[in-house]
């Protein structure tokens, strides 16, 4: 469609099966249309206005599992995909100076709008070979060792920061324990809370436990409309309260996780509206709002005296999670 609302892909969500079949009678119907003329373009324009209709009504009332499908939907735009889309003369840097590169962290220098700044991002990868070999986006102590060597380079040349969240959380293997990953995510957050230049946050999927705080400490952190943020997974909170992953759902309504609920508690500053039916139907419609939600933060940033951001920082994070007294 026009509006980008259908989507193209062969991926489909369980809540989403009425809508694909939809698609599928709109599909069939262009395609007898174009061999038998004009005489199917009523029944497909009465067929579109379905769709937006139900795709509406679903996407309006969506809980907190089905947003977290729709933030791991393998056609959602990535990093990489918002990199490509708006960064221009990105130059990726590479290694932590200590052990290697960790490809599941992406950091680099380029341009927003009128922006030169560093550009740090978790990577995921597309398909299967890629997932494999940046760990689905969980990062090691490397990669964190990295952002930070990279972020500190951008302090030093004065340029803001720009971080993209994305990871269901830091890789927990042995290897990443051995090299310090706790100490590593640790360090991030005390020398992020400090850096003297403005740092512009994204959580544009998903936003999971240290592994996203570790490059999440910013004075402006957005959310896309479905993403979620949160201290664990739903998967890993039903592990551990009901020993099994088969809660997932029960936990994530108990986690609060959604861009609405993470806005309402003071975690994040912003929502960013995706397109209807969630960014992986209108991948660059999204774009375009993510950028243009950078472009108008770090301008806004910039006019601020480092040490009054600084202060504004702290104070921003101090008063997370603050009841009222009395």
């Amino acid at each position: 469609m026009a509006n980008g609302t259908i989507y193209s892909g062969t991926y489909q969500l369980d809540f989403e099966k009425p809508l694909i079949e939809l698609e599928k009678q709109i599909g069939e119907l262009e395609k007898n249309s174009e061999k038998a003329g004009a005489g199917y373009a009523d029944e497909v324009d009465k067929l579109r206005q379905s769709h937006q209709s139900l795709l509406k009504k679903t996407y309006a009332k969506l809980n907190a599992w089905q947003t977290v499908q729709v933030a791991r939907h393998p056609g959602r735009p990535q990093a990489i995909d918002y990199i490509r889309g708006f960064v221009k003369d990105f130059c990726e840097l590479h290694g932590d100076r200590r052990y290697g590169d960790d490809p599941a962290i992406i950091t680099g220098f380029g341009r927003i709008g009128p922006h030169k700044c560093l550009i740090v991002a978790h990577n995921k990868g597309r398909d299967t070979k890629e997932k494999i070999a940046c760990h689905f986006g969980c990062a090691h102590p490397e990669g964190y060792r990295k952002a930070l060597a990279k972020m500190k380079l951008a302090e030093k040349y004065e340029l803001p920061i720009v971080t993209f969240i994305d990871t269901p959380g830091a890789y927990p293997g042995i290897g990443a324990e051995e090299r310090g990953q706790a100490e590593a995510i640790a360090m991030n957050l005390r020398e992020m809370s400090r850096l003297k230049t403005p740092i512009a946050c994204v959580v544009i999927g998903e936003g999971g436990s240290g592994g996203a705080l570790g490059i999440g400490i910013g004075d402006r952190i957005a959310m896309m409309q479905y993403a979620w943020y949160s201290v664990i997974s739903p998967e890993g909170c039903a592990a551990i309260l009901w020993k099994t992953g088969a809660e997932a759902a029960a936990s994530a309504e108990q986690l609060h996780l959604t861009a609405k609920d993470n806005l309402k508690l003071g975690v994040v500053d912003e929502v960013i509206e995706e397109p209807m039916g969630g960014a992986h139907r209108a991948p660059a419609d999204a774009t375009v709002s993510v950028e243009e939600w950078i472009i108008k933060n770090l301008r806004d940033l910039k006019r601020y005296k480092i040490e009054n951001l600084l202060k504004r920082r702290y104070e921003k994070f101090r008063g997370i999670g603050e009841t009222a007294k009395g």
